[in-house]
């Protein structure tokens, strides 16, 4: 059994734990300028009057535990998270005595500003950081209409690294929407070199058949009446090329969409290019897991084509429609049939657009009389399923 290597360290770690992360990188920062560190003369800044009081701690735990909730809550619900970061915030300035937010407490906001633009649509991505630019502008107008001394010097620094945390993950975001593109665009076009490959050998295979078929109904022709033995064979091998190219033209038929001629083709890929495939998805932001089970061994042309072919539409599936960060492929080899799976934990429904989708894969599998299904998964995500029966030879 062959696994791809896993995610970076970095990238295994939630959403959630970089935003409290973050905040608890906050917090101790908050604790450090206001002790007098080796070397100061005095705090970089003064505590709060009830700072270091059973109130003004009680106060940074509350913060503290908003923010705690709002990274469980920030990749099914962003934008309430958010909200429950940018209270947390206000809330654990009250024991401070600041004129305005402090970077250190809006640190876990600007990385939840990366995630929400980097991760969902652009529409999100704007109302997060109105959202956070409005509080910020709130706590300074609050203040203001107290008469209180504001800071709006620093507060207009802490507004832009929270613009400069929406724009890098916005670029991101942008990034993968176009590595997407170029998946899709590379899959619809070996979709279409696929075709031209196979009208090539159609027409060659057809051609050779026929002539052969020919030939020997002309043999059976002269011999009919005077060597009826001798006719009976080559009719016999008319049967059996006539078969032969039936079940050629079954198999083939079905994926022809366009008649071309062009410049000579690369091999069609197969199932030993499933891990670059899995490699270049992965880059593109869904890490594909890909499981290899039973004894790999040598199949038949179509059959190591047509798995390929399906589980790339369904890993472009993935990548367009379900939302999900991860999917596993599994390829297992019975005895007398190669079963390939593919399940994600997405949104549960996959759109077959472009005329191919889950149609053209149901096809590709009926023309080998394999059987395929595809659907929602109880438990949540997506489920593809193929089954492609192998030659007694390959058994």
């Amino acid at each position: 059994m062959h696994v791809t290597p896993p995610l970076p360290l970095l990238k295994r770690v939630p959403t959630g734990a970089w935003t409290v992360l973050a905040w608890w990188m906050g917090l101790v920062f908050t604790f450090l300028v206001r002790i007098r560190l080796p070397g100061e003369s005095g705090p970089a800044k003064l505590a709060g009057s009830f700072f270091y009081q059973w109130d003004g701690l009680t106060f940074l735990a509350v913060a503290t535990a908003l923010a705690h909730l709002a990274g469980a809550l920030l990749r099914r619900r962003p934008l309430p998270a958010l909200g429950l970061l940018l209270a947390a915030a206000v809330v654990a300035c009250v024991p401070l005595g600041v004129a305005e937010i402090p970077l250190a407490q809006f640190l876990a906001v600007d990385v939840a500003l990366y995630f929400i633009a980097a991760e969902r649509t652009r529409r999100t991505g704007v109302i997060a950081l109105l959202g956070a630019l409005t509080v910020l502008a709130g706590y300074l107008t609050t203040r203001l209409l107290f008469g209180w001394i504001v800071g709006t010097s620093a507060e207009l620094a802490v507004a832009m690294t929270a613009v400069i945390a929406w724009l890098v993950g916005h670029s991101v975001r942008q990034a993968r929407e176009h590595a997407e593109t170029l998946v899709a665009t590379a899959t619809a076009q070996a979709v279409t070199d696929e075709r031209l490959r196979i009208s090539r050998e159609l027409h060659d295979t057809v051609a050779h058949s026929i002539g052969v078929i020919a030939l020997q109904a002309g043999a059976a022709r002269r011999v009919i009446d005077t060597q009826p033995q001798r006719a009976g064979q080559a009719l016999g091998e008319i049967e059996t090329v006539g078969r032969e190219t039936l079940s050629g033209l079954r198999r083939m038929l079905g994926a022809l969409r366009h008649v071309e001629q062009s410049r000579p083709l690369d091999p069609a890929p197969g199932l030993a290019d499933l891990d670059e495939l899995a490699a270049r998805t992965t880059d593109a932001g869904v890490h594909v897991e890909v499981l290899w089970l039973g004894e790999r061994r040598p199949l038949p042309p179509e059959v190591d084509v047509s798995a390929y072919r399906v589980i790339q539409e369904a890993i472009t599936n993935v990548v367009r429609h379900a939302g999900a960060s991860r999917c596993r492929v599994s390829v297992e080899y019975r005895d007398d049939e190669l079963a390939v799976e593919v399940l994600d934990g997405g949104r549960g429904f996959h759109k077959a657009e472009g005329g191919y989708g889950l149609v053209g894969m149901r096809e590709r599998v009926s023309m080998l009389r394999g059987s395929f299904s595809a659907g929602p998964r109880p438990e949540g995500g997506f489920r593809v399923t193929a089954r492609l029966p192998l030659p007694a030879a390959v058994r």
